[in-house]
């Protein structure tokens, strides 16, 4: 593709968030939970300042975050959640599993959201995937949603799968009971979504917990990515694609790296780990960077300045950028001037493949319909390409892209 600096971007965001109000997923429930719903929602009290802000709206309405997201040159998104389904104590992202008591309320509430969901991405259906929330306790269940789900929109943004938190009582991720759901996303061809957030623990109460979860809390969301290496779930599903999303970068050059010095472990004859750990391991057909280059893509959300050097590491081929949008450490409304800290000076075909064309053949967005909004709404060649000077990152914004030197680590 031509690269004349005088030319757009069309930007599609990999990581936005999104979901109803409170109240308005009342309408999205069967009938027979509208009196305990009615019950939770008067006795919830939102503890997060997000929801609870002035702008809380972009969240859910439509035509407003249509706006605001062109005035910032994106023109499509992928849509995990952010808001609190009913009979939630908090997000899908960070909840904990539901107990067998808790079961059939709380998939009564992720069946809610997904109703929702439908409806916000047939508002715009060429520029929104909606990305399908399911439970791991019951398979069959999360089946049947992802295969109404998925056919009732435009364009799927696959299924968020929950990492599994250790202690939960659920089957770990290479246990068999889950081939239904390899199964069925490979047929579908829907991806695999893991999104920051997912897979912690329960940490109590004590007031150190809520920052040591914050520490803690990518690395839970980095284990599904060994798990289906060493469960060997590659392996048996060749076609299944994976994405890690808002989990920065830094970690996976290192991180490949520890995978396949533990994989040369294990397979090396006569040693100890090939001895006692390495029975299913020397049965893989490829090694670990192998499966990630098969199978793995990367949800790069407001790559930091650290981190935009790690990119020939992990592949051009594998990045799809993202604005987090609504989130304060997202790029709105800064996203130009988070482009140019992370992209200024490349090749313009690597940064149309990371915010552009890699998300769209991922997810399935038709870049011949967004071009004529990319052209009108996008950013330039020349604008990205020019760098943004340290001195000149907006300092109203609370974005990770714009942390500079700060920023040298990442889980």
């Amino acid at each position: 593709m031509a690269s004349d600096a005088s030319e757009h971007y069309t930007v599609i965001s990999a990581d936005g968030h999104a979901g109803a109000d409170l109240a308005d997923y009342k309408a999205y429930l069967p009938s027979r939970w509208h009196e305990a719903f009615d019950a939770w929602a008067a006795a919830y009290e939102n503890p997060f300042a997000d929801l609870l802000a002035p702008t809380a709206f972009r969240n859910w309405d439509s035509d407003r975050r249509l706006a605001e997201l062109e005035a910032d040159g994106i023109a499509a998104e992928v849509l995990f959640p952010n808001t609190v389904p009913p009979f939630f104590a908090q997000s899908n992202l960070t909840a904990l599993p539901p107990t067998a008591d808790e079961y059939e309320r709380r998939w009564a509430g992720v069946q809610a959201h997904n109703r929702w969901l439908i409806d916000f991405c047939a508002a715009a259906p060429e520029r929104r995937a909606g990305v399908i929330q399911i439970f791991l306790n019951d398979v069959d269940d999360a089946c049947e949603e992802v295969r109404r789900v998925s056919a009732q929109m435009e364009v799927c943004g696959g299924v968020l799968l929950p990492a599994v938190p250790p202690n939960s009582g659920l089957h770990e991720l290479w246990d068999p009971c889950y081939e239904p759901l390899w199964e069925l996303c490979e047929e579908l061809d829907l991806p695999l979504n893991v999104h920051s957030g997912s897979g912690i623990p329960d940490f109590g109460e004590l007031e150190p917990a809520r920052a040591i979860m914050l520490v803690e809390l990518p690395w839970f969301a980095h284990r599904p990515l060994w798990h289906l290496m060493f469960g060997a779930v590659f392996d048996r599903h060749p076609s299944l694609r994976m994405v890690l999303t808002e989990q920065g970068l830094a970690w996976l050059p290192r991180g490949l790296q520890t995978l396949e010095w533990f994989f040369a472990r294990m397979t090396r004859g006569g040693s100890a780990e090939a001895q006692f750990f390495g029975a299913t391991v020397g049965a893989l057909g490829l090694t670990p960077r192998e499966y990630f280059d098969r199978h793995v893509w990367v949800g790069a959300s407001f790559l930091r300045p650290s981190e935009a050097p790690l990119i020939p590491d992990v592949g051009v081929e594998r990045i799809m950028w993202g604005a987090d949008y609504p989130h304060s450490e997202g790029s709105y409304p800064y996203t130009r001037e988070a482009l140019r800290v992370a992209f200024a000076g490349m090749e313009p075909s690597e940064v149309r493949a990371m915010v552009a064309t890699n998300a769209a053949r991922f997810y399935g967005f038709d870049l011949d319909r967004l071009a004529p909004l990319g052209d009108r709404i996008g950013p330039t060649v020349a604008e990205v390409g020019r760098p943004l000077p340290a001195g000149d990152y907006p300092t109203e914004s609370t974005c990770n892209a714009f942390e500079g030197e700060l920023a040298i680590k990442s889980w």
